[in-house]
């Protein structure tokens, strides 16, 4: 077993001496050797100024709270309110996000989460948001973990946890939100009534959903586009006893046939 064990290291290092012989890796941003994004590249991101209302993203609203308007369309419709607000840290378009999140999910680069969970650190912090009592990262359906070999967003569930507050850290659960359908990736589906239906009421409350009862829950994503996966998994949350959810995601993508 031991000789197994050292012989299986072996191999790995050797794989990864010679993929960073051929890939080598540098910043994106500045070509730093060794550094998929260097400290410095990292401070330069601007964290966005100010949040806008989640649901018709129009309203400027103090820390990504839904907008006056769209509380009364909610109450008028006598639908309740899934995701309390929803913290976009900075812009997709910028400092290389878009490729970023797109190695980081796409090409399996795991080093990054700690870059990209730090955005999200400063981003909660510069809003004041109220502590949570527990973190929710947004699941993945066991097929598309198997094939991906992480969830990205349990990733960066797990360093906010560790360093929101530092030295107490914020416990995670990545199991109480359940992905019971295999469903087509949203970033396939252009159009915004077509995400919304093909999200709907796939996410259930595991059996450890007692643990939610009357808790503050911070629901973390990678990205988020008309937010209709935030909302079906903070309904979820909410349907099992959370008392208020809100939202906190690296970008917000543009959708161009979006509902408003």
């Amino acid at each position: 077993m031991f000789f197994k064990q050292k012989h299986l290291k072996f191999i790995n290092s050797a794989k990864t001496a010679i993929l960073d012989t051929l890939f080598p890796i540098s910043c994106l941003s500045c070509q730093k050797p060794d550094v998929w994004l260097c400290d410095q590249c990292l401070k330069k991101i601007e964290i966005l100024p100010s949040q806008v209302c989640p649901y018709c993203e129009k309203n400027i609203c103090e820390a990504g709270h839904i907008c006056l308007p769209c509380k009364i369309a909610f109450s008028k419709n006598n639908r309740p309110i899934p995701l309390d607000n929803l913290i976009v840290a900075t812009s997709y378009k910028k400092n290389n996000i878009a490729h970023l999140i797109h190695l980081y999910k796409y090409n399996f680069v795991q080093d990054l989460s700690t870059s990209l969970a730090q955005l999200l650190v400063w981003a909660i912090i510069k809003n004041n948001l109220p502590l949570p009592d527990i973190i929710v990262p947004v699941p993945l359906h066991p097929r598309r973990l198997r094939w991906r070999g992480f969830n990205q967003a349990e990733l960066l569930a797990k360093y906010v946890s560790q360093n929101l507050i530092p030295s107490f850290p914020i416990p995670v659960f990545s199991d109480l939100i359940l992905r019971k359908k295999y469903s087509t990736p949203q970033m396939k589906i252009k159009n915004y009534q077509q995400r919304q239906k093909n999200i709907a009421g796939i996410f259930v409350c595991s059996n450890n959903s007692q643990i939610l009862k009357d808790k503050t829950v911070l629901l973390i994503d990678d990205i988020c586009t008309t937010g209709a996966t935030m909302f079906e998994c903070a309904k979820a949350l909410k349907q099992s006893g959370a008392c208020s959810v809100f939202g906190a995601v690296i970008a917000r993508q543009e959708l161009k046939s979006h509902r408003l």
